[in-house]
Formats: C-alpha cells, sequence, structure tokens
C-alpha cells in the first residue's frame, strides 16, 4: 500500500543482538574467584575493619558516613556496607559451626 495506516514499503526486521556494553559490570565466575582469594590471602583493610566495628556495636548511620568519606560516593558507601554486614554474618556464622 502506497497510503493509510501501513504505508510504506514492507519489510522483515532483523532481530537485534543486544550490545556488548549492555553485560559490563555483572560479576563473572573468574572474577568472583579471584575477588574472594585475594579477601581470603590479604583480609580486610583498616577502613573496612573500622566499618565493620562500626556496625557491631550498631552505630549502622554513623557506618554509612565513615564509608562514604572514604569512598567518595552515597551508593558505594551503602553497598560496601552491605557487604561488610554480610561479612559480620558469615563469620558469626562460622563460629555458630565450629
Amino acid at each position: 500500500m502506497v497510503v493509510g495506516l501501513n504505508k510504506g514499503h514492507k519489510v522483515t526486521k532483523n532481530p537485534q543482538t543486544p550490545k556488548h556494553a549492555r553485560r559490563r559490570g555483572r560479576l563473572t565466575k573468574k572474577s568472583k574467584f579471584v575477588r574472594d582469594l585475594v579477601r581470603e590471602v590479604c583480609g580486610f583493610a583498616p577502613y573496612e575493619r573500622r566499618c565493620m566495628e562500626l556496625l557491631r556495636i550498631g552505630k549502622d548511620k554513623r557506618a554509612l558516613r565513615f564509608c562514604k568519606k572514604r569512598l567518595g560516593s552515597h551508593l558505594r558507601a551503602k553497598r560496601k556496607r552491605e557487604e561488610m554486614q554480610a561479612a559480620i554474618q558469615a563469620q558469626r556464622k562460622a563460629a555458630a559451626q565450629k
């Protein structure tokens, strides 16, 4: 049809594959393994230990502010605080199993 709602030459659309940049930031098995290995060998950074200490005594907001000052971003600080809380829980779980 030349005129109307569906005007123009009819073509079939090729399905587009998502760009490789879309998977940026997604954690791979290899990088997770490497991070876990480094954490096991090196332990926690001094600021991470202080953050964990603040969380242990129940000062969540102070821990967030401390992380924000060290990491420079609110989102990164929130993520780090969650990571530290998970580490504390893992330590407690390991201590309970012994």
